[in-house]
């Protein structure tokens, strides 16, 4: 009598080890080893069909020898679906890329293209294939899920790169000479409340830190403005967080804030000072509101206001963006921000490896938008536009 579970135990011990050709083969000398009953006992004990083992057997009587890297004969096993479905490779590439590769005309070319969807679509076009099939072929092909990724600038402005090398040289000047330089700008406003936060945090598995379900403004708890100040050469920050509306007004209440608090011990013999700015928001060059306020900063502070604003479209550029705001986005991902003291506090908490430092206050003051600036008020600015684009770059001094 053939002991199958001493088989069933041979067969657990090897069948890690194994690859199509050597279990066939291996089944088929314990088979051979039990004599009569040997290919039926090997089957029950392996779960392997007597099919596969009889041909096992036939290998061993035939001593065939495959290439070392092969598992069957040529030409063994079920034809691949290219060679089954001849033009599939093509038709998946036309419905990938349908303006360089297929009908522009494509109903795909507007609809997100799934697996699913793709394999309903090449169906329609007489290609017997299943989702898994059409995702295989993706995967082989190099194709892989992506998100969108921000490289364009839309329309250049044909000064751009000359802009750029005239606030570099502007910047570098200033910092040389022991100047102060820094970068503004306004981060989005932020809804204050229990609404859910960008990214992810650690917590207790299965107890996420629950939210509200939509983000709907709490009217009690209102939004928060931060604008920030960065001084390139001190690695150092300021953000004021207003409650109100991001206006010239509010922009230059934060540098002087930040000149009150920082920037006038840093530079007790500061002459100038020189921000770096983008060419929207409350810091728009074209808003007179923009040009009357820093003429209140020039006599708040008694310093030379020199500006250079990036050209439109290149915001981050700004060293502000990437050097300070960036670090507080990672710092407060995945926390929703449900007061004013927890988003000062996770600003003010920012730092890096580098060096960073950053302070925040609130600035609970209400900020009126849509002020009109008369042409008396406008032509009492004390400004002087650069040779080089002065509608980008001025300076603005006291009265």
């Amino acid at each position: 009598m053939i002991d199958e579970d001493a088989i069933r135990e041979r067969y657990g011990l090897m069948r890690g080890l194994l690859n199509e050709r050597s279990r066939r083969r291996w089944a088929a000398a314990e088979a051979r080893s039990h004599g009569r009953g040997g290919i039926a006992a090997v089957a029950r004990a392996t779960g392997i069909s007597e099919g596969t083992v009889r041909r096992g057997v036939r290998e061993l009587d035939e001593e065939e020898e495959l290439e070392p890297e092969r598992v069957r004969r040529a030409g063994a096993g079920r034809p691949g679906i290219l060679e089954r479905e001849p033009g599939l490779s093509e038709a998946l590439d036309g419905l990938i890329d349908p303006v360089t590769r297929g009908d522009p005309e494509s109903p795909l070319r507007w609809t997100s293209k799934s697996g699913a969807k793709l394999a309903e679509a090449l169906r329609e076009m007489g290609h017997e294939v299943v989702d898994r099939t059409v995702l295989r072929l993706l995967r082989a092909k190099g194709y892989s899920l992506q998100a969108n990724k921000k490289t364009r600038e839309g329309a250049q402005h044909p000064d751009r790169d000359a802009q750029f090398a005239h606030i570099s040289e502007t910047v570098s000047e200033a910092i040389a000479q022991g100047e102060p330089v820094i970068s503004v700008d306004a981060k989005k406003r932020e809804l204050i409340g229990d609404f859910k936060a960008v990214g992810r945090e650690f917590e207790p598995k299965g107890r996420p830190v629950e939210v509200r379900g939509h983000d709907f403004k709490d009217k009690q708890l209102g939004h928060a403005i931060p604008y920030g100040v960065y001084d390139l050469a001190a690695d150092e920050g300021w953000v004021s967080v207003g409650i109100s509306s991001d206006t010239a007004q509010f922009a230059v209440n934060s540098i002087i804030s930040w000149w009150e608090h920082l920037g006038n011990a840093r530079y007790p013999n500061a002459t100038t000072l020189t921000i770096t700015a983008d060419s929207g928001g409350s810091n728009n060059p074209s808003t007179r509101l923009w040009r009357c306020e820093l003429q209140r900063l020039a006599d708040a502070t008694g310093l030379r206001i020199r500006v250079c604003h990036f050209p439109p479209g290149t915001s981050k550029w700004n060293k502000i963006e990437h050097r300070m705001f960036s670090f507080v986005s990672l710092n407060w991902r995945g926390k929703p921000l449900e007061s004013l003291e927890v988003i000062i506090n996770l600003i003010a908490g920012t730092t890096t490896n580098t060096g960073l430092k950053l302070y925040a206050r609130l600035d609970d003051q209400t900020y009126q938008r849509g002020i009109d600036v008369t042409d008396d008020q406008l032509a009492a600015v004390n400004i002087t536009r650069h040779a080089f684009h002065g509608d980008w770059n001025y300076t603005i001094t006291l009265h």
